[in-house]
């Protein structure tokens, strides 16, 4: 609780920012707040209660998701200092980033469907405005549009499926739920399925899984490149707790209806994710399908829904975040100059020697290379899926991470290779180099020692 209200007061603070003309002093007020956050957090671990009449519980589950938020927002920060602080709007970005983290932290620990719902919607909406905030460019209003339309399309999915769950089982209440399901398994009615189904089909449009991704790559694409990095992180770990918190309260009992739609939903993820972003010459485009292959792994820690799913999960979310902030560096630095092209990398190493490989540690992590975070984030998710008896997904996964390895090299090959024509200089801020040495760092501590997070929750 205490978590959400700091989260709050930072938003309120930023909107008062302009008013009582303190606006130079917000950047470093944020962070103050978003590591005050963090120390919230930590005091808050074990403690196992629940508030708003049980609509939310911070448990360890709840806590240790909320800190990986905190934490890749806070690094967010430290990524796009310009981005905020040389704009007209930094006071209504900062503002909406800290709302939206706060949607964030009650869709990992609600306890009622009604405050999933609301996290959902907090977070959602400060996105679909950040998305289409670039108002003079053409791609970044399409990108809003698109985003609103979409996320409004698979609201509606979600809340019928959640009216119609609610008039079978009669309640909110995720433990009344999982008690319900569990003593009426056997003879739920159809319209129970359907509103499952319903809530399914919402969800996965949520996290960009196929075959409902197809809005992603042009949001992506189209929205500011600090933009972009936020939803690729911190929204879709979000999106990802809330998804195992509610299957694995409510709906474990009746895994085997639907485990095997996540797991073609997995499948089809990875490959299409995976095979997509070979074709692709835009950086911001081939991150945008390599999320959607990210989302088909993620899925398989929602599918095996045993003992070790939470942690698993878990580990891959930072693990994906940290690496995708790193590239997102990179990224960012690139758009300034007005270039997005995979090309345009070129020479990259002969003038950025220590970026290059620092950023080239962060790729072999989000293809899976050993010893980095990736390698054992796949690692834990397979070895979860295969305890429960998806062998075969497994096998996909592989498959398609050997793909995956093939784009993240054609990155790292392009930096190291000479200058041409095409060639774009590509100059990091202190912020920006911090970023990514932190990254890196991050990424080799979860590697040596993953069970920091596994063995968490």
């Amino acid at each position: 609780m205490n978590i959400l209200i700091a989260l709050t007061i930072i938003g309120v603070i930023a909107m008062l920012s302009e008013i009582l003309r303190f606006r130079k002093v917000l950047y470093p007020l944020a962070l103050t707040g978003l590591a005050a956050g963090l120390v919230l957090c930590a005091m808050e671990w074990g403690s196992n209660i629940r508030y708003f009449h049980d609509m939310m519980f911070m448990d360890n589950y709840a806590i240790a998701f909320s800190m990986v938020l905190i934490g890749t927002t806070f690094i967010w920060f430290l990524l796009n200092p310009a981005y905020l602080r040389n704009h007209e709007h930094e006071a209504d970005y900062t503002a909406l980033i800290s709302f939206s983290l706060a949607g964030a932290v009650v869709m990992v620990s609600f306890a009622d469907l009604t405050m999933l719902f609301l996290g959902i919607e907090i977070l959602s909406i400060a996105m679909y405005i950040m998305a289409a905030s670039n108002k003079m460019e053409l791609r970044s209003n399409e990108s809003g549009f698109k985003y609103f339309m979409l996320g409004a399309f698979a609201t509606g999915f979600l809340l019928f499926g959640i009216a119609l769950v609610y008039g079978v089982t009669g309640t909110f209440n995720l433990q009344e739920l999982a008690g319900f399901v569990s003593a009426n398994k056997v003879n739920l009615p159809a319209m129970f399925y359907g509103g499952l189904l319903l809530m399914i089909v919402g969800l996965a449009f949520k996290i960009s899984a196929a075959p409902f991704h197809f809005w992603a790559p042009d949001v992506y694409e189209g929205a500011p490149t600090p933009v972009t990095a936020y939803m690729a992180t911190v929204v879709k770990t979000a999106a990802f707790a809330a998804f195992l918190r509610l299957f694995m309260t409510c709906f474990s009992g009746i895994a085997d209806w639907w485990a095997p739609m996540l797991a073609i939903f997995s499948a089809i993820s990875m490959l299409a994710g995976n095979i997509l972003a070979v074709y692709q010459k835009s950086l911001k485009r081939m991150l945008a399908y390599s999320s959607i292959s990210h989302a088909g792994y993620m899925l398989m820690a929602i599918v095996a829904m045993n003992q070790n799913s939470d942690g698993a999960l878990l580990l891959y979310t930072a693990a994906y975040a940290i690496g995708s902030l790193s590239i997102f560096t990179l990224l960012v630095s690139m758009t300034t100059n007005g270039n997005e092209m995979i090309n345009s990398l070129r020479g990259f190493s002969s003038v950025n020697k220590i970026p290059a490989i620092l950023i080239t540690i962060t790729m072999l992590s989000l293809a899976g290379i050993p010893p980095v975070a990736g390698f054992f984030a796949k690692y834990y998710v397979f070895l979860s899926a295969i305890e429960s008896g998806y062998t075969w997904l497994v096998l996909v996964g592989v498959l398609s991470s050997l793909i995956g390895v093939y784009y993240y090299f054609r990155i790292i090959i392009a930096m190291f290779q000479p200058a041409d024509r095409e060639s774009t200089q590509i100059q990091f801020s202190n912020s920006q180099n911090a970023v990514l040495w932190l990254t890196v760092i991050l990424s080799l501590i979860l590697g040596f020692m993953p069970g920091f997070l596994t063995g968490s929750i």
